[in-house]
């Protein structure tokens, strides 16, 4: 097998969307931590136009963004599907992995805001979290995951929600996730971060405030 590399960030979720991705395959990796403040040569030759992680270096040749490169693991190594084999169901993943990456960006604006700016991205995120909740949620019937009774792509794209929302929550300051208003939405967290393979490849909570914290006050203070 050609050689797999993943280079990331340890706080990063879409580099544990790649983790958690090769690991429910079963697929054998070389980890390697960047730093983003001191980008490596290896990062910015295999993702010169944005200079990011997470990228999958295979054989050589390397695949950025994390949900075109847990798709490519899906097509490249085809036991243990992520996505349903029905063409349906496939389409209705696709769109759900689209919905997050399109709306998840106001997630992110509460950790980097204040004020006004933060209030709008707080009502935002509410309204994605709503969405979910009575729309997305439903498609899941009585599964324990959106992939059924094991985790699927979609669980992989919500997976920020499950571990960096409450850290959010936690450094911005505000309450999104009460089980009184997304009673699906915290069953499904609770058995997502509960998976074996999950649990063990999420970063530590507490290191994550005082991280998240630190950046917050940077941004805060340069803006």
């Amino acid at each position: 097998m050609a050689e797999l590399k993943l280079l990331g960030t340890w706080a990063s979720p879409f580099s544990c969307r790649v983790i958690w991705a090769l690991k429910l395959k079963g697929i054998p990796f070389e980890y390697v931590e960047e730093d983003l403040a001191n980008k490596s040569s290896m990062l910015l030759q295999y993702n010169p136009v944005h200079k990011k992680i997470p990228v999958l270096v295979h054989g050589g040749k390397p695949i950025n963004e994390s949900m075109i490169i847990v798709e490519y693991l899906d097509e490249t190594w085809p036991d243990h599907p992520l996505l349903p084999t029905d063409p349906y169901e496939r389409a209705l993943a696709r769109f759900w992995v689209k919905f997050i990456e399109d709306k998840g960006s106001s997630m992110w604006a509460i950790f980097r805001s204040k004020g006004e700016e933060q209030e709008k991205a707080v009502k935002a995120t509410m309204e994605i979290l709503k969405t979910i909740e009575e729309e997305a949620m439903g498609v899941m019937g009585e599964s324990k995951y959106f992939g059924g009774e094991k985790i699927g792509i979609v669980d992989i794209a919500f997976g920020p929600i499950a571990h960096w929302l409450p850290v959010i929550e936690k450094v911005g300051g505000v309450k999104l996730l009460e089980p009184h208003k997304f009673p699906k939405l915290q069953a499904w967290i609770q058995n997502f971060k509960q998976d074996a393979v999950i649990s063990e490849n999420i970063p530590d909570e507490e290191k994550m405030v005082a991280f998240f914290k630190r950046r917050r006050e940077m941004i805060l203070a340069s803006a």
